[in-house]
């Protein structure tokens, strides 16, 4: 499949360059940008959240950035239904279309499918939770297995995370999660994808990530949360799992210093970029690897007619 009929994927931890590469990569192949970031969509936060400007767009079109108020919930769902129809447009345009997030679960759903699991109740989820607190992980993972076997050796089973899912999907539906994955259809082929994953070493990404905050405070993050609180968001809205949001409504209630909410933000930033990169070495180990050094020699050697991206790496 040549590089006309590829959907292009781009990951890799917050403040590695993804906007960056995407661009240029656009530029090279006639492509247009998917945001595939959760924080990204909304409109009121684009210093917060990173959100390319005008310079850093290049004169290339992006799509699903700043599109929902910060008053309103985003699902994954949502998201899927939206991307989906992009990437048909720009196929329909004869261009290509290029991912681009830290959003592990948008990239999941995308390739796989997204899992029509019936929500499962709070007084369950949080039962289930207690459970896994009492008994510890080890003994929590074997009472998963007694209830449903199927999940046997299809995740690490240090990973209480997807243990605790598993157990309370089983618990709640009397189905295997795996069954439920088994009934889901994706939109797309596997091998319509190019996935590529940007690898950053550790100290060369917390510098990243320091230089990231810096940028933002000189750009007015300050303004736009003075600006987001008189928007009065409810307590349980998705926007406020932002990083930095606390921080800053901290520090306009004096309780931080600038420095502060600045060093806060940096350290909760590389704890999520830890966090993406656990993702990334359990759902994202057959992507192609690439490090920031690389893509400008990456990029030279691509062109239209190039057959298989992959032989580039």
């Amino acid at each position: 499949m040549d590089i006309q009929s590829k959907i292009i994927l781009i990951s890799g931890p917050t403040a590695s360059g993804k906007s960056h590469l995407a661009v240029k990569l656009a530029k090279r192949i006639n492509g247009e940008i998917i945001n595939a970031d959760s924080m990204q969509v909304y409109k009121q936060l684009k210093i917060l959240t990173a959100r390319p400007n005008s310079n850093e767009k290049k004169g290339i079109k992006h799509h699903l950035y700043g599109i929902i108020d910060v008053n309103k919930n985003f699902s994954t769902g949502e998201w899927l239904k939206l991307a989906t129809k992009k990437i048909k447009e720009i196929r329909q345009r004869k261009k290509i279309p290029i991912l681009v997030g830290g959003t592990g679960l948008y990239f999941q759903c995308l390739i796989n499918g997204l899992v029509k699991i019936p929500n499962i109740p709070i007084k369950i989820r949080n039962k289930v939770r207690l459970i896994q607190k009492k008994d510890g992980q080890k003994r929590f993972y074997k009472k998963l297995l007694k209830l449903d076997i199927k999940s046997q050796n299809k995740f690490d089973s240090n990973d209480s995370q997807r243990t605790i899912r598993a157990y309370e999907i089983k618990l709640y539906t009397k189905i295997s999660m795996y069954d439920w994955l088994n009934k889901t259809k994706p939109q797309f082929k596997e091998n319509e994808f190019f996935k590529l994953y940007i690898n950053v070493d550790r100290q060369q990404l917390i510098k990243r990530i320091s230089n990231r905050s810096i940028t933002m405070f000189r750009d007015g993050v300050v303004k736009e949360i003075k600006r987001f609180n008189n928007q009065k968001i409810k307590k349980d809205n998705s926007v406020n799992k932002v990083i930095g949001i606390d921080e800053l409504k901290k520090h306009l209630k004096d309780q931080l210093t600038l420095d502060e909410a600045r060093d806060l933000i940096s350290i909760r930033t590389r704890q999520y970029a830890k966090r993406q990169a656990t993702w990334a070495r359990s759902r994202m180990s057959s992507w192609n690897k690439i490090s920031p050094n690389e893509i400008s020699i990456w990029i030279k050697k691509i062109n239209k007619s190039t057959l298989k991206l992959d032989q580039l790496i």
